[in-house]
């Protein structure tokens, strides 16, 4: 015979074992509610996470912690919001020539090879890829001061092969226009031109050459690049670090075969 005590006592542990089920259940249901949220959020922004990445989400229901790996079916609930990055671009060839004055006057007399870059500005020069071209070329140099000089590649598909001139006050108003663009809600700083800016274009963009000061009131900077597929190259001439000076640009921009 099982005493009354003993039976009561199996009894309560049921109870108890079945209210922890039944608590443990909830639980789950509001943590997987918590993760599909939390991946449909991360949708919204570039920065997903890779392959192999460990993703911490604690639940607001209950305050549980729960690690996923980037490997679960989160690409299934991303689904078409799922963004690739650009493949890394291979370093460009880049050199310097002395014929500074026989540069200039050559190109003085050129329409639409010499411009002035105001104090405060930032001047993208967009160079399309040519389907009769591989590799895109440039030379450039300026009167009496330097100029920060750097290179991108947007993979946008080319609808045009004509060279366009874009003007910005800043290299942070630059970045504005481009995330009002992408519609991008966390913006990367733009850098240091005395050092050696990164990439602040994001996205469908790659950095071939992050832009410096060149020294090309001294020598013609000169430089090339392989086409690493089809879209349209931004050389940027950034003054944007000068507060009192402009300067004058002289460039030349060609493809060769």
């Amino acid at each position: 015979m099982v005493s009354p005590v003993r039976e009561d006592a199996t009894e309560d542990r049921q109870k108890a074992a079945s209210a922890m089920e039944a608590q443990a259940s909830v639980e789950q249901e509001l943590l997987s509610a918590d993760q599909a949220q939390v991946l449909s959020k991360m949708a919204k922004y570039h920065g997903l996470p890779r392959s192999g990445d460990i993703v911490m989400i604690q639940s607001e229901h209950t305050g549980a912690v729960d690690i996923l790996s980037a490997d679960l079916e989160s690409a299934d609930l991303l689904g078409d919001h799922r963004r690739v990055s650009p493949p890394l671009m291979a370093p460009p060839c880049i050199w310097t020539f002395a014929k500074m004055k026989e540069f200039k006057s050559k190109l003085g007399k050129e329409k639409n090879s010499r411009l002035v870059v105001k104090r405060g500005e930032v001047v993208t020069i967009r160079v399309p890829t040519h389907p009769e071209g591989k590799r895109v070329c440039w030379e450039f140099a300026t009167d009496d001061y330097d100029i920060g000089f750097g290179v991108y590649f947007d993979w946008t598909p080319v609808t045009s092969t004509d060279i366009t001139v874009q003007v910005s006050d800043s290299s942070e108003d630059e970045d504005e226009d481009e995330e009002e663009e992408e519609e991008i809600e966390d913006p990367v700083p733009a850098g240091d031109v005395e050092r050696g800016s990164r990439s602040s274009l994001r996205g469908r963009y790659g950095e071939v050459m992050p832009v410096y000061r060149r020294d090309s009131h001294r020598d013609v900077q000169a430089g090339s690049h392989d086409y690493p597929g089809e879209g349209i190259y931004l050389l940027k001439f950034d003054n944007s670090y000068s507060l009192l000076r402009n300067k004058t640009l002289y460039f030349h921009i060609y493809y060769t075969s």
